[in-house]
């Protein structure tokens, strides 16, 4: 028998998500069409205290949504995916290495370059369009009682029977939680982003793949030059990084041999760039699930390990949160079926780990040429790559699709060019 005020939420329920992100906006609009489905009516609050509408902030983010984003946005959310947000279409990648490179073109729906701020209103906006309050605020403290929860804000405090947690690596509300229920925010890489405008001759020689690099350097484990409207988009990643190493990493020959120059100067210069630094999550958080509170996204680290893939984990979780308090509860054993739900993200992150440590360790001894070398003679191997770098499979589709017979054949081979090069 479930604990009194623990069971599915009912008619005159009330919800406060804190965060109004794709994540928090998915969460509150499943909330309420699913409710409404259910013949219930639920009060959703979205305490936000960013204005997205105006552009007034810089999002981290690189803002390139990958399939199945739209199918999620329209089968499990119910609301039209704003195509017209789309600035470009990625048609591939471009995997480098120090000495190599190599073209990935899959087959499948191209990813799509917006500004993720962009993105942010228009989910919000459709929120409210579905009754969802949004509240300009701050959270400052939070209260967990046996019957409600107390969220006190910058403006006005808000009484809730279940919390969403949906406020990405935000420190201070991480903070909160950590204090009142034990929560522990997930481990995280540093990164440091950029745009680059190059002028419309320069984007127009760039074209429309994402150049994705894995420098030799420890310090940096990934990197990658976005194309989006009238600019580029230059991110780097690892777990020291500072702007002084993605300084280094913009003047390296291999990395200057992609960028457009600028015409007037005849060159880029690193420093008059404007650099932002954030954070996101390369492992599970502690405690992400517990009585009458729930994480979504970031927040929970239940994102695609490695490479990201936020925005669609962030809308995935979200519905399932939705789901699981309007159909199981919201007790710490009824999210334990929201646990169950995210699998297909829990148990990929094992061999997210350990394709992280490989391709490190790859990259530092510089086994990574060898491996292009091989994939440039495999197709199934250049796949693999294509799916690694794209996100738009598994660590264990990738690692299952790049161990097949002819592959290693590759490998072996690549390998063998490389050492007979070396003794001539």
């Amino acid at each position: 028998m479930k604990e009194r005020g623990l069971g599915p939420l009912q008619s005159g329920g009330k919800v406060v998500v804190i965060g109004g992100g794709p994540g928090g906006a998915a969460t509150a609009i499943a909330l309420k069409q699913s409710g409404r489905a259910l013949g219930r009516q639920v009060r959703v609050v979205v305490v936000e205290e960013k204005h997205f509408a105006g552009e007034q902030h810089y999002n981290q983010c690189a803002g390139v949504l990958s399939p199945p984003i739209a199918e999620l946005v329209e089968r499990d959310l119910g609301i039209p995916f704003p195509y017209h947000l789309a600035q470009r279409s990625i048609t591939g990648y471009v995997l480098h290495t120090a000495r190599r490179q190599i073209v990935l073109d899959g087959d499948t729906e191209p990813s799509l370059a917006l500004r993720r701020v962009q993105f942010d209103a228009y989910m919000l906006d459709i929120a409210q369009q579905h009754g969802v309050e949004v509240q300009s605020a701050r959270v400052t403290d939070l209260e967990f009682h046996a019957d409600e929860v107390i969220v006190y804000t910058s403006s006005l405090p808000l009484q809730a029977d279940v919390v969403v947690g949906a406020f990405g690596m935000d420190e201070g509300a991480a903070a909160l939680f950590s204090r009142t229920v034990n929560y522990r925010p997930p481990a995280t890489l540093s990164s440091i982003v950029t745009k680059y405008h190059p002028g419309e001759e320069g984007m127009a020689a760039f074209g429309d793949r994402i150049h994705a690099f894995l420098p030799p350097t420890p310090h940096i484990e990934f990197a990658a030059v976005t194309p989006k409207g009238n600019h580029l988009t230059i991110n780097a990643a690892g777990a020291t990084i500072d702007i002084e190493l993605v300084r280094a990493f913009l003047s390296a020959p291999y990395v200057q041999s992609i960028l457009p120059r600028i015409a007037e100067a005849g060159s880029l210069h690193l420093k008059d760039l404007h650099y932002f630094k954030g954070h996101f999550p390369r492992g599970l958080a502690h405690n992400f699930t517990g009585e009458r509170f729930v994480m979504v996204g970031d927040a929970a680290g239940l994102v695609r390990a490695f490479k990201g893939k936020g925005v669609t984990s962030a809308i995935q979780t979200g519905t399932r949160a939705a789901q699981t308090i309007l159909c199981q509860g919201i007790s710490a054993s009824a999210f334990q079926a929201y646990r169950t739900a995210n699998r297909d993200i829990t148990e990929d992150l094992p061999y997210g780990r350990a394709m992280r440590i490989l391709t490190i360790l790859a990259s530092k001894l510089g086994l990574m040429d060898i491996a292009l070398l091989a994939a440039a003679r495999d197709p199934g191997l250049r796949q693999a790559l294509f799916d690694a770098v794209s996100a738009h499979r598994s660590y264990q589709q990738v690692i299952r699709n790049g161990l097949t017979l002819a592959s290693l054949r590759a490998l072996t081979g690549a390998l063998a060019q490389v050492i007979r090069s070396k003794e001539r």
